[in-house]
Protein backbone atom coordinates (compact mmCIF):
# COMPACT_ATOMS: atom_id res chain seq x y z
CA UNK A 1 0.00 0.00 0.00
CA UNK A 2 1.56 3.74 -1.18
CA UNK A 3 2.02 5.95 1.71
CA UNK A 4 -0.95 8.09 2.23
CA UNK A 5 0.50 11.70 2.61
CA UNK A 6 -0.79 15.08 3.57
CA UNK A 7 1.30 18.26 4.00
CA UNK A 8 -0.83 19.01 7.18
CA UNK A 9 -0.36 16.73 9.53
CA UNK A 10 -3.31 15.62 12.14
CA UNK A 11 -2.16 17.10 15.00
CA UNK A 12 -2.22 20.26 13.55
CA UNK A 13 -5.56 19.72 12.45
CA UNK A 14 -6.40 18.11 15.79
CA UNK A 15 -4.75 21.24 17.84
CA UNK A 16 -7.21 23.51 16.29
CA UNK A 17 -10.33 21.54 16.86
CA UNK A 18 -8.90 20.95 21.09
CA UNK A 19 -8.40 24.00 21.54
CA UNK A 20 -11.71 25.62 20.45
CA UNK A 21 -10.82 29.12 19.55
CA UNK A 22 -10.80 29.37 16.04
CA UNK A 23 -14.12 30.38 14.48
CA UNK A 24 -16.33 27.43 14.68
CA UNK A 25 -16.50 27.21 10.69
CA UNK A 26 -13.01 26.64 10.98
CA UNK A 27 -12.85 24.18 13.79
CA UNK A 28 -15.45 22.33 11.73
CA UNK A 29 -13.66 22.17 8.35
CA UNK A 30 -10.86 20.70 10.36
CA UNK A 31 -12.64 17.93 12.04
CA UNK A 32 -14.19 17.06 8.99
CA UNK A 33 -10.85 17.06 7.27
CA UNK A 34 -9.66 14.66 9.97
CA UNK A 35 -12.52 12.58 9.61
CA UNK A 36 -12.42 12.35 5.91
CA UNK A 37 -8.99 11.67 5.26
CA UNK A 38 -9.22 8.59 8.25
CA UNK A 39 -12.62 7.56 5.89
CA UNK A 40 -10.39 7.30 2.83
CA UNK A 41 -7.36 5.48 4.35
CA UNK A 42 -9.27 2.81 5.74
CA UNK A 43 -11.18 2.42 2.56
CA UNK A 44 -7.91 2.32 0.66
CA UNK A 45 -6.91 -1.04 3.26
CA UNK A 46 -10.93 -2.24 2.47
CA UNK A 47 -10.69 -2.13 -0.77
CA UNK A 48 -6.88 -3.28 -1.37
CA UNK A 49 -6.03 -0.25 -3.42
CA UNK A 50 -2.74 -0.95 -5.00
CA UNK A 51 -0.10 1.01 -6.68
CA UNK A 52 3.13 0.68 -8.04
CA UNK A 53 5.12 1.38 -5.45
CA UNK A 54 9.01 0.74 -4.17
CA UNK A 55 10.58 -0.26 -7.15
CA UNK A 56 13.85 0.92 -8.70
CA UNK A 57 14.06 2.89 -11.64
CA UNK A 58 14.83 0.19 -14.57
CA UNK A 59 16.05 2.00 -17.52
CA UNK A 60 17.75 0.14 -20.34
CA UNK A 61 18.80 -2.42 -18.28
CA UNK A 62 19.56 -6.54 -20.04
CA UNK A 63 18.67 -9.56 -18.53
CA UNK A 64 22.32 -9.65 -16.99
CA UNK A 65 22.94 -6.90 -14.42
CA UNK A 66 25.91 -4.80 -14.99
CA UNK A 67 27.70 -5.95 -11.52
CA UNK A 68 27.81 -9.18 -12.90
CA UNK A 69 29.48 -7.58 -16.14
CA UNK A 70 32.05 -5.46 -13.54
CA UNK A 71 32.69 -9.01 -11.54
CA UNK A 72 33.67 -10.31 -15.27
CA UNK A 73 35.84 -7.61 -15.93
CA UNK A 74 37.32 -7.76 -12.66
CA UNK A 75 38.38 -11.72 -12.90
CA UNK A 76 38.37 -12.07 -16.33
CA UNK A 77 40.95 -15.35 -17.00
CA UNK A 78 41.43 -13.82 -20.60
CA UNK A 79 41.96 -10.15 -21.99
CA UNK A 80 39.39 -11.30 -24.50
CA UNK A 81 36.88 -11.75 -21.70
CA UNK A 82 37.48 -8.89 -20.17
CA UNK A 83 37.43 -6.57 -23.17
CA UNK A 84 33.80 -8.29 -23.99
CA UNK A 85 32.14 -7.50 -20.43
CA UNK A 86 33.81 -4.05 -20.49
CA UNK A 87 32.27 -3.49 -24.43
CA UNK A 88 28.59 -4.15 -22.48
CA UNK A 89 28.86 -2.24 -19.69
CA UNK A 90 29.89 0.76 -22.00
CA UNK A 91 26.98 0.16 -24.27
CA UNK A 92 24.14 -0.16 -20.72
CA UNK A 93 25.52 3.11 -20.34
CA UNK A 94 25.20 4.68 -23.65
CA UNK A 95 21.57 3.14 -23.44
CA UNK A 96 20.94 4.59 -19.75
CA UNK A 97 21.98 7.90 -20.87
CA UNK A 98 19.85 8.02 -24.36
CA UNK A 99 17.09 6.97 -21.75
CA UNK A 100 17.48 9.48 -19.64
CA UNK A 101 17.83 12.56 -21.73
CA UNK A 102 14.10 11.79 -23.31
CA UNK A 103 11.72 14.58 -21.67
CA UNK A 104 7.55 13.37 -20.89
CA UNK A 105 5.70 15.74 -19.16
CA UNK A 106 2.46 15.65 -19.30
CA UNK A 107 0.36 17.47 -17.30
CA UNK A 108 -3.33 17.59 -16.31
CA UNK A 109 -5.34 19.63 -13.94
CA UNK A 110 -8.95 19.34 -13.10
CA UNK A 111 -11.36 20.35 -11.08
CA UNK A 112 -12.14 17.90 -8.14
CA UNK A 113 -15.84 20.10 -7.75
CA UNK A 114 -15.68 19.43 -4.31
CA UNK A 115 -15.55 15.96 -4.69
CA UNK A 116 -14.77 13.37 -1.80
CA UNK A 117 -13.94 10.34 -4.09
CA UNK A 118 -10.07 9.94 -3.69
CA UNK A 119 -10.40 6.77 -5.94
CA UNK A 120 -11.86 7.92 -8.57
CA UNK A 121 -11.99 12.07 -8.78
CA UNK A 122 -13.74 13.12 -11.56
CA UNK A 123 -12.37 14.06 -14.69
CA UNK A 124 -15.41 15.63 -16.24
CA UNK A 125 -13.75 19.47 -15.64
CA UNK A 126 -10.48 19.74 -17.12
CA UNK A 127 -9.14 23.35 -16.01
CA UNK A 128 -5.55 23.08 -17.96
CA UNK A 129 -4.00 20.21 -19.86
CA UNK A 130 -0.22 19.80 -21.46
CA UNK A 131 -0.11 22.74 -23.84
CA UNK A 132 -2.65 24.63 -22.84
CA UNK A 133 -3.08 28.15 -21.57
CA UNK A 134 -3.37 29.50 -18.25
CA UNK A 135 -7.27 29.97 -17.34
CA UNK A 136 -8.71 33.69 -16.34
CA UNK A 137 -9.48 34.77 -12.89
CA UNK A 138 -12.84 34.37 -14.13
CA UNK A 139 -12.83 30.41 -14.72
CA UNK A 140 -10.72 30.23 -11.31
CA UNK A 141 -10.60 33.12 -9.25
CA UNK A 142 -8.74 31.64 -6.57
CA UNK A 143 -5.46 30.85 -9.03
CA UNK A 144 -5.32 27.10 -7.97
CA UNK A 145 -5.47 25.29 -11.31
CA UNK A 146 -2.57 27.44 -12.42
CA UNK A 147 -0.59 27.32 -9.57
CA UNK A 148 -0.84 23.65 -9.79
CA UNK A 149 0.20 23.29 -13.66
CA UNK A 150 3.29 25.76 -13.71
CA UNK A 151 4.16 24.26 -9.90
CA UNK A 152 4.00 20.91 -11.71
CA UNK A 153 6.71 22.02 -14.68
CA UNK A 154 9.21 23.38 -12.04
CA UNK A 155 9.34 20.39 -10.27
CA UNK A 156 9.75 18.30 -13.05
CA UNK A 157 11.96 20.43 -14.22
CA UNK A 158 13.97 20.27 -11.17
CA UNK A 159 14.09 16.67 -11.27
CA UNK A 160 15.03 16.10 -15.03
CA UNK A 161 17.67 18.89 -15.28
CA UNK A 162 19.91 18.30 -12.17
CA UNK A 163 18.97 14.41 -11.57
CA UNK A 164 17.89 13.05 -15.12
CA UNK A 165 14.74 11.89 -13.35
CA UNK A 166 11.91 11.73 -16.07
CA UNK A 167 8.73 12.75 -13.85
CA UNK A 168 7.63 11.07 -10.81
CA UNK A 169 8.50 7.32 -11.47
CA UNK A 170 11.57 8.41 -13.75
CA UNK A 171 9.49 6.99 -16.65
CA UNK A 172 7.60 9.66 -17.52
CA UNK A 173 4.40 8.83 -15.03
CA UNK A 174 1.56 11.35 -16.09
CA UNK A 175 1.15 14.10 -14.12
CA UNK A 176 -2.49 14.40 -12.43
CA UNK A 177 -3.83 16.84 -9.97
CA UNK A 178 -7.21 17.56 -8.62
CA UNK A 179 -7.56 21.46 -7.45
CA UNK A 180 -10.60 22.19 -4.99
CA UNK A 181 -10.83 18.73 -3.53
CA UNK A 182 -13.50 18.31 -0.72
CA UNK A 183 -15.85 20.00 1.20
CA UNK A 184 -13.88 22.07 3.23
CA UNK A 185 -10.55 20.06 3.18
CA UNK A 186 -7.70 21.58 4.34
CA UNK A 187 -4.80 19.81 3.38
CA UNK A 188 -3.00 18.99 0.21
CA UNK A 189 -1.52 15.08 -0.65
CA UNK A 190 -0.63 12.60 -2.51
CA UNK A 191 -2.11 9.56 -2.59
CA UNK A 192 -0.54 7.08 -4.41
CA UNK A 193 -1.75 8.30 -7.83
CA UNK A 194 -2.67 11.38 -7.61
CA UNK A 195 -1.74 15.18 -6.11
CA UNK A 196 -4.48 16.79 -4.50
CA UNK A 197 -5.35 20.30 -3.29
CA UNK A 198 -8.03 21.26 -1.53
CA UNK A 199 -9.05 24.99 -0.96
CA UNK A 200 -7.70 27.38 2.35
CA UNK A 201 -10.11 29.55 4.34
CA UNK A 202 -8.05 32.62 5.05
CA UNK A 203 -8.77 32.08 8.94
CA UNK A 204 -6.18 29.69 9.42
CA UNK A 205 -5.18 28.21 5.98
CA UNK A 206 -4.13 30.49 3.28
CA UNK A 207 -4.09 28.06 0.72
CA UNK A 208 -1.80 25.40 -0.93
CA UNK A 209 -0.69 25.96 -4.53
CA UNK A 210 0.38 29.00 -3.95
CA UNK A 211 3.54 27.06 -1.88
CA UNK A 212 5.93 25.69 -4.68
CA UNK A 213 7.34 23.56 -1.91
CA UNK A 214 4.18 22.12 -0.91
CA UNK A 215 3.51 20.62 -4.67
CA UNK A 216 7.19 19.68 -4.62
CA UNK A 217 6.63 18.18 -1.17
CA UNK A 218 3.87 16.26 -2.34
CA UNK A 219 5.41 15.15 -5.93
CA UNK A 220 8.44 14.19 -4.15
CA UNK A 221 6.65 11.56 -1.95
CA UNK A 222 5.43 9.74 -5.06
CA UNK A 223 9.01 10.00 -6.13
CA UNK A 224 10.19 8.05 -2.79
CA UNK A 225 7.37 5.07 -3.37
CA UNK A 226 9.15 4.57 -6.73
CA UNK A 227 12.32 4.28 -5.74
CA UNK A 228 12.79 3.07 -2.24
CA UNK A 229 10.67 0.94 0.14
CA UNK A 230 10.46 3.82 3.30
CA UNK A 231 7.50 2.12 5.54
CA UNK A 232 5.34 5.59 6.49
CA UNK A 233 5.73 4.96 10.30
CA UNK A 234 8.63 5.43 13.19
CA UNK A 235 12.25 6.83 11.68
CA UNK A 236 11.56 5.18 7.86
CA UNK A 237 8.55 7.44 7.79
CA UNK A 238 10.24 10.42 9.55
CA UNK A 239 13.05 10.19 6.83
CA UNK A 240 9.90 9.66 4.07
CA UNK A 241 8.55 12.98 5.18
CA UNK A 242 11.88 14.81 5.53
CA UNK A 243 13.17 13.22 2.02
CA UNK A 244 10.07 15.22 0.78
CA UNK A 245 11.20 18.64 2.87
CA UNK A 246 14.82 18.36 1.22
CA UNK A 247 13.19 18.19 -2.28
CA UNK A 248 10.73 20.54 -2.05
CA UNK A 249 12.88 23.18 -0.32
CA UNK A 250 15.59 23.05 -3.07
CA UNK A 251 13.00 23.22 -5.70
CA UNK A 252 11.91 26.60 -3.81
CA UNK A 253 15.44 27.81 -3.73
CA UNK A 254 16.02 26.87 -7.09
CA UNK A 255 12.56 27.58 -9.07
CA UNK A 256 10.82 29.99 -6.80
CA UNK A 257 12.21 33.16 -8.42
CA UNK A 258 13.96 31.92 -11.71
CA UNK A 259 16.18 34.57 -12.40
CA UNK A 260 17.75 34.40 -8.43
CA UNK A 261 17.97 31.13 -7.39
CA UNK A 262 18.98 31.11 -4.26
CA UNK A 263 22.37 30.08 -2.43
CA UNK A 264 22.34 27.85 1.04
CA UNK A 265 23.25 31.02 2.76
CA UNK A 266 20.41 33.25 1.43
CA UNK A 267 17.68 30.55 1.72
CA UNK A 268 15.26 30.97 4.62
CA UNK A 269 15.21 27.26 5.01
CA UNK A 270 11.12 27.54 5.61
CA UNK A 271 8.87 24.93 4.21
CA UNK A 272 5.13 26.06 3.69
CA UNK A 273 6.21 29.56 4.23
CA UNK A 274 2.92 31.33 2.90
CA UNK A 275 0.12 28.63 4.44
CA UNK A 276 -1.20 30.40 7.62
CA UNK A 277 -3.75 32.98 7.00
CA UNK A 278 -2.77 36.35 8.08
CA UNK A 279 -3.05 36.77 12.25
CA UNK A 280 -1.66 33.48 12.47
CA UNK A 281 1.54 33.25 14.56
CA UNK A 282 3.27 31.47 12.23
CA UNK A 283 6.23 31.65 9.85
CA UNK A 284 5.74 28.25 7.82
CA UNK A 285 4.47 24.98 8.43
CA UNK A 286 8.29 23.39 9.42
CA UNK A 287 11.61 25.63 9.84
CA UNK A 288 14.77 23.44 8.66
CA UNK A 289 17.14 25.60 10.11
CA UNK A 290 15.80 25.77 13.22
CA UNK A 291 13.08 22.96 13.62
CA UNK A 292 10.59 23.45 16.29
CA UNK A 293 10.15 27.55 15.72
CA UNK A 294 7.98 27.71 12.18
CA UNK A 295 5.07 28.58 14.48
CA UNK A 296 3.11 29.19 17.85
CA UNK A 297 -0.20 30.26 17.91
CA UNK A 298 -3.10 29.84 20.03
CA UNK A 299 -5.13 28.48 17.40
CA UNK A 300 -3.09 25.35 16.23
CA UNK A 301 -0.52 25.09 19.05
CA UNK A 302 3.71 24.86 19.21
CA UNK A 303 5.63 23.65 16.31
CA UNK A 304 6.63 20.18 18.22
CA UNK A 305 9.59 19.48 16.07
CA UNK A 306 13.13 18.77 17.33
CA UNK A 307 16.06 19.17 16.22
CA UNK A 308 18.13 16.79 17.81
CA UNK A 309 18.39 13.10 18.39
CA UNK A 310 18.38 13.71 22.29
CA UNK A 311 14.85 14.95 21.77
CA UNK A 312 13.46 12.42 19.39
CA UNK A 313 9.56 11.82 20.56
CA UNK A 314 8.43 8.14 20.70
CA UNK A 315 4.49 8.43 19.44
CA UNK A 316 0.74 7.19 19.33
CA UNK A 317 0.01 9.78 17.22
CA UNK A 318 1.23 10.80 13.40
CA UNK A 319 2.24 7.27 12.55
CA UNK A 320 5.01 7.80 14.98
CA UNK A 321 5.88 10.91 14.62
CA UNK A 322 6.75 11.09 11.06
CA UNK A 323 6.15 14.77 10.54
CA UNK A 324 7.57 15.92 13.93
CA UNK A 325 10.83 13.46 13.81
CA UNK A 326 11.73 14.64 10.59
CA UNK A 327 13.00 17.88 12.04
CA UNK A 328 16.51 15.80 13.40
CA UNK A 329 17.51 14.60 9.41
CA UNK A 330 15.72 18.54 7.87
CA UNK A 331 18.32 19.79 10.36
CA UNK A 332 21.21 17.80 9.33
CA UNK A 333 20.28 18.18 5.33
CA UNK A 334 20.74 22.10 6.23
CA UNK A 335 23.68 21.72 8.11
CA UNK A 336 25.05 19.74 5.17
CA UNK A 337 24.38 22.08 2.50
CA UNK A 338 25.82 25.00 4.53
CA UNK A 339 28.76 23.43 5.33
CA UNK A 340 29.09 22.60 1.62
CA UNK A 341 27.74 25.80 0.51
CA UNK A 342 26.88 27.19 -2.95
CA UNK A 343 23.64 25.93 -4.01
CA UNK A 344 21.98 23.11 -2.47
CA UNK A 345 21.03 21.09 -5.52
CA UNK A 346 24.99 21.11 -6.61
CA UNK A 347 26.20 20.34 -3.39
CA UNK A 348 24.14 18.48 -0.73
CA UNK A 349 21.32 17.38 -2.81
CA UNK A 350 22.81 14.78 -5.68
CA UNK A 351 24.15 13.28 -2.16
CA UNK A 352 20.93 12.69 -0.68
CA UNK A 353 19.30 11.47 -4.02
CA UNK A 354 21.80 8.77 -4.39
CA UNK A 355 21.21 7.71 -1.02
CA UNK A 356 17.39 7.59 -1.87
CA UNK A 357 17.48 5.78 -5.15
CA UNK A 358 20.60 3.57 -3.89
CA UNK A 359 18.36 0.74 -3.71
CA UNK A 360 19.71 0.10 -0.30
CA UNK A 361 17.35 1.41 2.28
CA UNK A 362 15.27 -1.39 3.84
CA UNK A 363 11.63 -0.89 4.70
CA UNK A 364 12.95 -0.13 8.41
CA UNK A 365 15.43 2.39 7.88
CA UNK A 366 16.76 4.21 10.38
CA UNK A 367 18.17 7.25 10.52
CA UNK A 368 22.14 6.28 10.60
CA UNK A 369 21.05 3.93 8.25
CA UNK A 370 20.27 6.47 5.74
CA UNK A 371 23.38 8.89 7.43
CA UNK A 372 25.69 6.07 6.64
CA UNK A 373 24.28 5.72 3.31
CA UNK A 374 25.05 9.95 2.08
CA UNK A 375 28.45 9.44 3.74
CA UNK A 376 29.25 6.99 1.67
CA UNK A 377 28.16 8.80 -1.79
CA UNK A 378 29.56 12.09 -0.37
CA UNK A 379 33.01 11.61 -2.11
CA UNK A 380 34.85 14.42 -1.17
CA UNK A 381 32.39 15.65 1.14
CA UNK A 382 31.75 12.30 3.30
CA UNK A 383 33.46 14.55 6.29
CA UNK A 384 31.24 17.74 6.16
CA UNK A 385 28.19 15.00 5.82
CA UNK A 386 29.34 13.33 8.60
CA UNK A 387 30.15 16.31 10.88
CA UNK A 388 26.01 17.26 9.36
CA UNK A 389 24.83 14.43 10.86
CA UNK A 390 27.10 14.53 14.27
CA UNK A 391 25.75 17.80 15.37
CA UNK A 392 22.27 16.23 15.14
CA UNK A 393 23.11 13.02 17.18
CA UNK A 394 24.84 10.24 14.78
CA UNK A 395 25.31 7.69 15.46
CA UNK A 396 21.83 7.93 16.84
CA UNK A 397 23.30 5.37 19.78
CA UNK A 398 19.97 5.39 22.16
CA UNK A 399 18.05 2.34 21.51
CA UNK A 400 14.66 4.18 20.18
CA UNK A 401 10.89 3.34 18.76
CA UNK A 402 11.54 2.13 15.28
CA UNK A 403 15.04 0.99 15.87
Amino acid sequence: MAPFCCIVPEYVLRAIVERGVAPQNTINACHSTIEKIRQIQDARIQHGQRTESAQQQQVAEGIIPSFIHETIAQHAATAEQRETSLRTLEYNTKLRAAAGTLRHLKRTVYDAQNSWDFKNPPKDKVMIKEGGVLISEEEDPTGNANECYIGFKKTYDFYFDFFKRDSIDGRGLKLDGFVHFGEGFRNAMWDGRNLIFGDGDGVVFDGFTDELDIIAHEFTHGVVQYTSPLNYTLQSGALNESLADVFGIMVKQWAEDPERPQTVDQANWLIGEGIWAEGINGRALRDMRHPGTAYNDRFVGKDPQPAHWDDFQELDVDNGGVHINSGIPNRAFYLAAYMIGGYAWEGAGPIWYKALTSGKLGENATFKEFADLTIENASEHAGKIKEAWTRVGYPFPVKRAGQ
